[in-house]
C-alpha cells in the first residue's frame, strides 16, 4: 500500500495527467490501491486519493470502470466527510459517475440519493452546485424519479430554495433539475405547492442565458398540467413569456416560451383569452414567418389551440391572423403546414356569422386560402387531404354566398373534390361499406390518431360528397356532417410537441405519417402539451 508523504505526493501527480494516462492509470490497475486510501482514517490521505478518483472520472472509458470496481460506496460515504475537501472531492466524483444510465443504477444502488439530497444544504456552494447537477442527471430516468418520490419528500423544497442561490451556476441547476422532476405529474403540482414559481419567474427575468433556457424549460413541464395553468398565469408569467417569443439569441427558448402558452391555453376558455388579451397573437403574428422552423411549429400549434375558443375566433379573424398561416402551409416543415391548417381549420369552423376575413384571403397571400386548399386536396398525404376537406365543409356551411361562390366557381377545387369523391370508403374490416350507411358520416373523433388509413379514406370520400352536395344540390345542408374536432386532455413533457419529423414534402409514410395525423390531431383539439 502506497501510503504517508509520497502516496500523497503520487496522488498530486495523479491529479494532472493527460486524457491517456489517465486510461492507462486504470487498464494498469490503479484503481485498487486508491480505493484502499480512500479507506484510510488520514483526512489528507482521502482528499488526494478521492481528487484522484474525481480526474479519472473525467474520461468516459473510466467510468464504468470505477463503477465496477466498488469505489462508488465509499465515495458515497466520504461525501459525508467532516472535511469540506473530502466532500467537495467526493460529490464531484459521485457527479462525474452521473452521466451514463448504468453508471446512475449504480450510484443509486450505492445509495447515494439521501447523501446528495441532504447535502443540498450545505454551506459550500461547490457541493451544492455538484449535488444538484447529480441530482438533475439522475432525475433524467423514470424509475430514479419514483425512488426519488418515495424517499425524499423534502427534494422540491431544497431546491426551490436553492434556485435562490448567491450562485448563478446553483440556480441553474436547481431550475433544471426541477426541470427533470417536472417530467412526473407529482412534481409538476409540487413545485407550485412549495412557492416555485416566483423564483422561476425572476429567473424568466434574467439577463443571462443559462438561467433564462433553464427557467423556462421548467416552467414549460410544470405547465403540462391542467391545475397549473391558472397558477402560472396569475403568478405573471404571461407578459415575461410573450416578450421571450422574439428572444432570438436562443430558439430553444423561444420553443420553450410558445410551447408553455400553448400548455396553458389547452383546457380554459379563460386562459385562451387572457393569452389573446396579453397580445401573444399579435406577437406571433409579428414574428412567425421569420423564426425557426422548429419555433413555426410551436407557434403554429399555439395558434390552433386558441382557434378553438368559438369567442376568440371572430377576434383571431379581425387581428388578420389567416394573413400568415397561409404562407406557411406551403412551408417546408410538414408539420408547420400541418399545424397552420389545422389552425385554419379551426377557424372555419363556426367562426362568426361574418366570413368576410376568408374572402378577403382567397386569393392572397401566396395563392389565398384558394391555393393552400388545392394544394392539401392533391397531396399524397391522407392527412393533408382529409384536413382540406373538412375545412371546406366548415366553410360551406357558414353559408355565406361569396365564400360558397368562391369555392363553387373553382375548377381545380371542384375537380380535385370530385376526384376525392369516386372512391367508395372502405369498411372498418378493411372491405368496402355502403356509402349511404349512417355510420359512415364524419364523426367528432375524425382526427384520431388511432384512425387507420382506410378509415380516413372513408372519412374523406364522406366528406368529399358532401361538399359536392352543399355546393351542386344544395340539399342536406342540415347537420349530417358534425365535423368539428371535440377537444380532448392531453399532456407532453419538455421533450413532449415534438418539433421533430420535418420534411421537404408531404407525402409521408409510415411512422412519419402517423406522427403527423397525431400531431394535426392535437393541433386542432387541444390535446397534446
Amino acid at each position: 500500500m502506497v501510503g504517508g508523504s509520497l502516496g500523497r505526493h503520487m496522488n498530486g501527480r495523479l491529479m494532472h495527467i493527460s486524457a491517456e494516462n489517465k486510461l492507462l492509470v486504470v487498464s494498469l490497475g490503479g484503481l485498487e490501491p486508491l480505493i484502499r486510501q480512500m479507506l484510510s482514517p488520514n483526512v489528507e490521505v482521502q482528499c488526494n486519493a478521492v481528487g484522484c478518483i474525481t480526474n479519472l472520472a473525467t474520461h468516459d472509458e473510466n467510468k464504468t470502470q470505477i463503477a465496477k470496481s466498488g469505489a462508488l460506496v465509499p465515495l458515497t460515504r466520504l461525501a459525508k466527510s467532516k472535511d469540506m475537501r473530502v466532500q467537495r472531492n467526493a460529490t464531484g466524483a459521485l457527479l462525474n459517475m452521473t452521466h451514463s444510465d448504468e453508471n446512475r443504477q449504480q450510484l443509486v444502488s450505492a445509495g447515494a440519493i439521501p447523501v446528495l439530497v441532504s447535502l443540498l444544504n450545505s454551506p459550500d456552494t461547490d457541493v451544492q452546485y455538484y449535488c444538484t447537477t447529480a441530482l438533475s442527471n439522475i432525475a433524467v430516468d423514470a424509475n430514479n424519479r419514483k425512488k426519488l418520490a418515495t424517499s425524499e419528500p423534502k427534494l422540491v423544497q431544497s431546491l426551490v430554495q436553492l434556485m435562490d442561490s448567491q450562485s448563478l451556476k446553483v440556480q441553474c441547476q436547481a431550475a433544471l433539475a426541477l426541470r427533470n422532476l417536472a417530467s412526473d405529474s407529482k412534481y409538476q403540482l409540487e413545485i407550485v405547492k412549495f412557492n416555485g414559481l416566483q423564483p422561476l419567474l425572476r429567473l424568466l427575468h434574467s439577463s443571462y442565458l443559462p438561467l433564462i433556457l433553464s427557467a423556462a424549460a421548467c416552467v414549460r413541464n410544470v405547465s403540462i398540467h391542467p391545475a397549473n395553468e391558472s397558477p402560472i398565469i396569475e403568478s405573471g408569467f404571461l407578459q415575461p413569456l410573450i416578450e421571450l417569443l422574439s428572444f432570438d439569441e436562443n430558439e430553444e427558448v423561444q420553443c420553450h416560451a410558445i410551447s408553455t402558452l400553448r400548455n396553458l391555453a389547452a383546457s380554459s376558455e379563460k386562459n385562451k383569452g387572457a393569452i389573446v388579451e396579453a397580445g401573444a397573437v399579435e406577437k406571433i403574428k409579428s414574428l412567425v414567418l421569420t423564426v425557426p422552423l422548429a419555433v413555426q411549429s410551436e407557434m403554429t400549434a399555439c395558434v390552433a389551440v386558441l382557434a378553438l375558443s368559438d369567442d376568440l375566433k371572430p377576434q383571431l379573424l379581425e387581428m388578420g391572423i389567416c394573413e400568415v398561416l397561409i404562407p406557411l402551409t406551403n412551408s417546408p416543415s410538414v408539420e408547420v403546414q400541418g399545424n397552420s391548417a389545422a389552425a385554419l381549420g379551426n377557424l372555419s369552423s363556426k367562426a362568426a356569422e361574418d366570413y368576410a376575413p376568408f374572402n378577403a384571403v382567397w386569393n392572397k397571400p401566396d395563392g389565398g386560402l384558394h391555393a393552400y386548399l388545392v394544394r392539401f386536396l392533391s397531396s399524397a398525404d391522407i392527412t393533408f387531404q382529409h384536413i382540406a376537406v373538412w375545412t371546406i365543409v366548415q366553410l360551406l356551411e357558414a353559408e355565406d354566398e361569396q365564400l360558397t361562390n368562391n369555392i363553387r366557381s373553382s375548377p381545380i377545387l371542384i375537380s380535385s373534390i370530385r376526384q376525392l369523391s369516386k372512391s367508395p370508403p372502405p369498411s372498418h374490416s378493411g372491405g368496402r361499406r355502403d356509402p349511404t350507411d349512417p355510420s359512415g358520416s364524419s364523426s367528432d373523433e375524425e382526427y384520431d390518431d388511432g384512425m387507420t388509413d382506410q378509415e380516413g379514406e372513408g372519412e374523406i370520400v364522406s366528406l368529399a360528397r358532401r361538399i359536392l352536395d352543399l355546393t351542386e344540390v344544395g340539399e342536406e345542408e342540415g347537420d349530417a356532417f358534425e365535423s368539428r374536432p371535440r377537444p380532448v386532455a392531453g399532456s407532453q413533457g419538455v421533450q413532449q410537441y415534438s418539433s421533430g419529423g420535418q420534411g421537404s414534402q408531404v407525402g409521408s409514410v409510415g411512422s412519419e405519417h402517423a406522427a403527423l395525423r397525431a400531431s394535426i390531431h392535437r393541433a386542432l383539439s387541444g390535446g397534446g402539451r
